[in-house]
């Protein structure tokens, strides 16, 4: 149960956050659109995003937080918050080089990420300006995984969490009252990105001090802890962002298929990432401390049951929320999005791509669970091997499917190769030893994807039904039908699942008796 409160925080947390975020990008595409403009924003704030995934919920967290929790656990508290500050110490100076470096070759850089943009000038000059604007969030999010770290393996975890708010607010701000005092809507959601990283710095630095362990800045040094913290974090810089490499491939591909198709991509992304947010990163901030713990406790029994619980819990939230995606993509769009600058045209477009990423969904969720059983056993070499060969397949499929299918083939490469990640890893962790099916979830599975399919022909039958209305609704119209397509797959999937046994009155029961003590 508290590993259910734990992810019960952090995925709360993060659904408030996407919530903004949905209004963010509903802004966005009403004041961008989807052409040069909004392609350069997405390229500029491509990198960001990388960075985010790698440290704040990827190699940084998954090398730092085990080790800090085992210093906790077995020096004390103090020996833990020396180590936090001499990595904070090495990491501002690594991170501050960085951004310097990178400020001047920026030109070289976007080249590098948006390949396609060369032969275009002024999709070119937007993105170098707009990536100058929003590079130093890099040094400021990292900096923010790593209070994070020392939050979660204490087992804080909603500053952490809430954070991400503080970024959406940023930016909707920055649009609503920006986006006329700069020379296109672009630029004021660029500076909104830098504002929003030193607001995430603070609100963590202050949640430290709150918890009893403020951090000092000591003098830069190399210590033993600090190398062991760069070699396992080395490898896992690509091991822990197999998503985001693939979605930073895909973007460098996409620059060379004709405007728009960058943010048709991302528009779709986002809308994907709200179930991959709340559930995946949330299962997998909960888990990790808690296996780290376990497994350093000598009770291997007790860690299998978690990791299993960990990824039972994303399985059964993930499927219905990726068929429901595939099933309402239309409507979602156009509700959504499909005003000012966007049209129909490019609702039927992001659609699409939508619909080829939701595909791939649980893959993507149950990549971030899976992969915490190497992190917490120190292993950060083995995803970096994955993630070599997920980068390999998923570019060559891109190559591929490019040309029949432009951008949505961009999506299905994507898609494709986050599936065969999975299964790789859980190959690996199966033939070591360390990963065990949870059988109570296997004997379900069946149940639950009928439940699925219950809920996906409700789905598809109710906007069949009132598709022709919701097309010629205003938005309240279709905010409000959209809610109530959204309602009838919760409800179908919900009395599906019981009547099929893939979930019992009794344990719904006991977990509303639980919530109300």
């Amino acid at each position: 149960m508290a590993l259910l409160q734990r992810v019960a925080t952090v995925g709360g947390y993060t659904a408030v956050s996407r919530v903004l975020g949905f209004a963010r990008e509903v802004l966005t595409a009403a004041f961008l659109g989807a052409g040069p403009v909004a392609d350069a924003f997405v390229v500029a704030l491509r990198l960001p995003n990388l960075f985010r995934a790698l440290f704040a919920e990827g190699a940084f967290s998954a090398a730092f937080v085990p080790l800090f929790a085992g210093r906790a656990a077995q020096r004390g508290r103090a020996e833990a918050r020396v180590f936090a500050e001499d990595a904070l110490a090495f990491l501002l100076v690594v991170l501050l080089a960085l951004v310097v470096a990178a400020e001047l070759a920026m030109p070289w850089v976007v080249r590098a990420i948006a390949p396609g943009f060369a032969d275009e000038p002024l999709r070119f000059a937007l993105a170098v300006d707009l990536t100058r604007i929003t590079f130093p969030y890099l040094a400021f999010i990292s900096l923010v995984a790593l209070y994070g770290g020392v939050l979660n393996a204490l087992d804080r975890f909603a500053a952490q969490a809430s954070a991400p708010i503080l970024l959406n607010l940023s930016l909707i701000v920055a649009l609503m009252l920006f986006a006329d005092r700069f020379p296109t809507p672009g630029h004021a959601l660029a500076w909104g990105v830098a504002v929003a990283g030193v607001l995430q710095f603070l609100w963590l630095a202050m949640a430290a001090a709150r918890a009893g362990i403020p951090l000092g800045l000591p003098w830069p040094r190399l210590t033993p802890d600090t190398r062991r913290l760069l070699r396992l974090m080395g490898p896992g810089v690509i091991g822990a962002g197999i998503t985001q490499i693939n979605l930073l491939v895909s973007t460098m591909l996409a620059s060379l298929l004709p405007a728009g198709a960058i943010a048709h991509l991302y528009y779709a992304d986002r809308l994907n990432q709200l179930p991959l947010g709340i559930v995946g990163i949330a299962v997998a901030t909960a888990v990790l401390p808690q296996l780290a713990r376990e497994l350093r406790s000598a009770t291997p029994e007790t860690a299998h049951k978690t990791h299993g619980q960990g990824m039972a819990m994303a399985l059964v939230v993930t499927l219905p929320a990726a068929m429901a995606l595939a099933v309402l993509a239309h409507p979602i769009v156009r509700t959504l999005y499909e005003r000012g600058a966007f049209g129909p045209e490019d609702t039927a477009a992001t659609s699409a791509a939508l619909i080829a990423y939701a595909c791939g969904l649980p893959a993507f969720v149950l990549s971030r669970v899976v992969v915490v059983g190497f992190f917490a056993r120190e292993d950060t070499s083995t995803p970096v091997r994955i993630a070599a060969m997920s980068f390999l397949v998923n570019a060559g499929l891109t190559l591929a499917l490019m040309a029949p299918l432009g951008h949505v083939g961009v999506a299905l490469a994507t898609t494709v190769a986050g599936w065969l990640s999975l299964a790789v890893m859980l190959a690996i962790l199966g033939r070591r030893g360390h990963f065990r099916p949870d059988r109570a979830m296997l004997a379900r599975l069946p149940r639950i994807l009928a439940a699925v399919a219950v809920m996906a022909g409700l789905l598809w039958a109710a906007d069949w039904l009132i598709g022709g209305w919701l097309a010629a609704a205003g938005p309240v119209g279709r905010f409000a039908g959209l809610g109530g397509l959204v309602a009838i797959g919760i409800a179908g999937y919900g009395a599906a699942a019981l009547a099929l046994g893939a979930a019992h009155p009794s344990e719904l029961r006991g977990m509303l008796r639980r919530r109300r003590a």
